[in-house]
């Protein structure tokens, strides 16, 4: 028994509310016992220089925690200059996770960048943010198609 009286082999309760954020074209918040995410998705027709002319798509995250996510409160890492290590680690985690499940070449010259911010962080945000990033990637992805602008879902 885990000091939350929760059992091992017990999950957390699991909660995703797609379209959180009304702005992006895809979002979604989840909640994984006590730790908050929410997940924005968004369309850019600029590609990084290194995919010019390559005909395909880019899927990329960026990943943040809020000062006072946590127990006690840490300098916003905007303020500091540069992401943490682990943040950077975090971020290319997503990234690639997300990248792994989407035809890049069906998704056309466009990037979707998908941002992970920590509301509230109580174990998990590794896989809260895979999770609920990839219902915001699909989310925007759906925009795309009703925009007319692909013919089928590419993941």
């Amino acid at each position: 028994m885990r000091i939350s009286e929760r059992g091992h082999a017990e999950i957390r309760p699991v909660r995703i509310i797609p379209g959180y954020s009304k702005y992006a074209e895809g979002s979604a918040l989840i909640e994984i016992g006590d730790t908050r995410v929410l997940c924005t998705a968004s369309v850019d027709d600029k590609l990084p220089p290194f995919l010019k002319g390559k005909e395909k798509g880019w899927v990329t995250a960026e990943y943040g925690m809020l000062p006072r996510a946590t127990e006690t409160r840490n300098v916003r890492e905007a303020a500091k200059g540069r992401p943490s290590g682990r943040s950077l680690e975090i971020q290319r985690l997503i990234g690639r996770s997300l990248r792994a499940v989407v035809d890049l070449e069906a998704l056309g010259e466009r990037v979707i960048i998908v941002d992970c911010d920590v509301l509230q962080a109580d174990g998990g945000t590794r896989t809260a943010s895979v999770t609920g990033g990839f219902v915001a990637l699909v989310y925007a992805l759906d925009w795309l198609r009703n925009e007319g602008a692909l013919p089928f879902l590419p993941v």
